[in-house]
């Protein structure tokens, strides 16, 4: 059994045990011990003559509030959302490049955004697949692994890796061999009260442990609150529903586009003939009718589907209680082949595995559902190792068994007109995320019989008061070559790019590029010799404009719900919210005028008591306070539904 001890006492004992220089790995996101991560920082900051390097990812801080009317709004919400969840305090250094020279913080996956300003982040980025992390680690020498774990009373002799066994369940056998050799390596688990006790894979002996922080962690588990799901968000997880293969095999990612995938194949399921006609009013439905035969399908789920997925994520979660996730799969290749014939005796063999996932993260309502989950609704979950679930080599018959149909669907935020996707970094080297599994699973779908990678992204975006095209000719970095190129969707429709020529290519792509940006992107086609002079845009695709798309998204408001996975806001958060989105919208200098016609049209604040006062501007104290007000008011009504 491992050693039962206090924070203090587990620093105390890495420190006397290891060598001068510690190598600390811990997992990505949720299972950090993030209390005894700061205990060791600290100490070691003390202590100029030891090192520590620390190998991670996705370090999970609280957005900041900011100032004016933002801070107004997101100070009360964070602080009821994140409560006493405790901060890494070697993220706050790291945000400033103001780590202590005896401590490096080495990343293969980073905060989307967080870090574009820190020199130090920037330049201790290690760009590796997610699959390959755990080799990576190892090779550099990792000599402690330290994560938060799960408990069962009933279970006195197992611990759960929880949310994390991802990594971890692929290093273990790497550390035994060093530890067969003579290497000392420690093992490290904090207790968390609230960490759902996760079954299969997830289950290890607790003698995986050498250290054990039995005090169990009751602070706030770090959340993602469900953001809104705007029109264009919508669109694009409609398209994409339409490529989902009953009977076959789902991986999404995490944020509003893959929450309006998740209302879409509900909506394809519950409300079908809703769901049909609004499919029936979209511009160039006509066109990818005949992919959408072939590879997906617009009827509800008979044989419903199986989840594999790096994260677990909300959505898949409420499509498991939808019951739409509920084709189960099995260990054996044997019984796998009979299941996929329909052969299986499920009251023999139960209904199997329904969703493997490698770790998860989500909003409080997505923890408190897991902790809710019977013994039998927790076994249809198996939370694994990361190879298994992003790599096909290592019992690569069963996989492709298991693994039938595969739509592996992730989000780009540029796509060249060539066909090449930018999902983890800027042109000019800095690292807004990481590449994580993304290249897994376009790779995957190469691979696999029947599957497909389907690349997600908004074909437009605004910034500073300037839009501009997220399809674009070049871009000077990419993440998933063009020769990888498969199906790109936007909201405005679907690019089925698998063996097309660059001319098809390119014409694919303006079909579902917005219509404000085609004519240019023409131009450079035809500039590089990869488009024909006498080019001419089909005429059904030349009325891609959000008017359009809010046209059809008015005839059917049930299939657009602005939070369909639920929401962590009030309804006079959500209006706010909507009110400030709309005044950022604003600040611009060509709509200066519009914007001071607007506040002073406002409203009177009795229209909007409830509203002002959550923003603490009922009473409006000086000229600063009285200029919010208006402002607030303005964007309510300019926003009201």
């Amino acid at each position: 059994m491992p050693h039962s001890c206090s924070i203090e006492q587990a620093v105390d004992h890495v420190l006397a045990e290891l060598p001068a220089h510690i190598r600390m790995g811990m997992p990505l996101g949720l299972g950090k011990p993030n209390r005894f991560a700061n205990a060791l920082y600290a100490r070691i900051k003390s202590l100029p003559d030891r090192q520590l390097t620390i190998y991670t990812a996705l370090c999970l801080g609280r957005p900041k509030a900011g100032d004016g009317l933002q801070g107004r709004f997101l100070e009360p919400f964070l602080e009821r959302v994140f409560g006493d969840y405790l901060e890494l305090d070697f993220l706050a250094d790291l945000h400033k490049s103001n780590l202590p020279p005896n401590v490096q913080v080495e990343q293969f996956f980073m905060q989307p955004g967080s870090l574009l300003g820190s020199a130090q982040a920037q330049q201790d980025y290690v760009s590796s697949n997610y699959s390959h992390v755990a080799r990576d680690i190892n090779g550099s020498g990792v000599n402690l692994v330290a994560q938060l774990v799960a408990h069962n009373p009933q279970r006195p002799q197992c611990l759960s890796l929880s949310c994390n066994p991802d990594i971890t369940l692929d290093l273990l056998p790497m550390l035994q061999k060093r530890r067969a050799a003579g290497e000392h390596i420690l093992m490290l688990g904090h207790v968390h009260a609230d960490l759902p006790y996760m079954s299969g894979n997830a289950e290890v002996s607790a003698d995986t442990f050498d250290l054990l922080i039995e005090y169990e962690e009751r602070s706030t588990l770090f959340s993602t609150p469900n953001m809104p799901v705007g029109c264009q968000d919508h669109f694009i997880g409609l398209y994409a529903s339409t490529l989902v293969r009953d009977g076959g095999t789902l991986q999404i990612g995490i944020g509003s586009m893959g929450d309006a995938l998740t209302a879409a194949l509900l909506a394809r399921q519950a409300d079908n003939e809703t769901y049909r006609a609004c499919l029936a009013e979209l511009d160039g439905i006509s066109t990818w009718k005949p992919l959408i035969e072939a590879e997906g399908g617009v009827m509800p789920f008979g044989a419903g589907l199986y989840g594999c997925s790096e994260m677990l994520v909300n959505g898949l979660l409420v499509l498991l209680d939808a019951g739409i996730i509920r084709r189960g799969v099995y260990a054996d290749a044997a019984l796998q082949r009979l299941a996929n014939a329909g052969a299986l005796d499920e009251t023999i063999h139960g209904n199997g595995v329904l969703i493997h996932g490698g770790f998860f993260l989500g909003p409080r309502s997505f923890y408190e559902r897991l902790r809710e989950f019977s013994c039998a609704q927790i076994e249809q979950i198996d939370m694994t190792a990361i190879s298994y679930i992003n790599e096909l080599y290592g019992d690569e018959t069963l996989k492709r068994l298991q693994r039938r149909d595969a739509r592996f669907i992730n989000s780009a935020f540029t796509v060249t007109l060539l066909g090449a996707a930018v999902s983890d970094q800027l042109e000019d080297g800095r690292v807004v995320s990481g590449v994580g599994g993304q290249y897994n699973f376009v790779a995957q779908a190469h691979a696999l019989e029947g599957a497909r990678s389907i690349l997600i992204l908004r074909s437009w975006r605004e910034s500073g008061g300037e839009v501009s095209s997220n399809i674009v000719w070049e871009y000077g970095h990419t993440t998933i070559p063009r020769h990888l190129r498969d199906i790109v969707i936007t909201e405005y429709g679907i690019a089925d790019l698998r063996g097309k020529t660059d001319a098809a290519v390119i014409e694919a792509l303006l079909n579902i590029t917005d219509s404000r940006f085609q004519p240019s992107l023409i131009e450079q086609a035809q500039k590089a010799g990869k488009l024909g002079k006498g080019f001419r845009l089909d005429p059904l695709f030349t009325r891609n404009t959000p008017q359009r798309l809010n046209e059809i998204r008015d005839q059917f408001p049930s299939l657009f719900v602005e939070y369909p996975l639920g929401s962590d806001f009030s309804a006079e958060e959500r209006d706010l919210l909507r009110a400030l989105n709309w005044l950022k919208s604003k600040f611009k200098l060509t709509e200066i005028i519009e914007l001071g016609k607007a506040t002073l049209e406002a409203p009177e604040p009795g229209a909007y008591t409830e509203h002002l006062r959550r923003m603490g501007l009922q009473e409006p104290q000086g000229l600063r306070e009285e200029l919010y007000q208006r402002l607030v008011l303005a964007g309510l009504q300019a926003t009201q539904t």
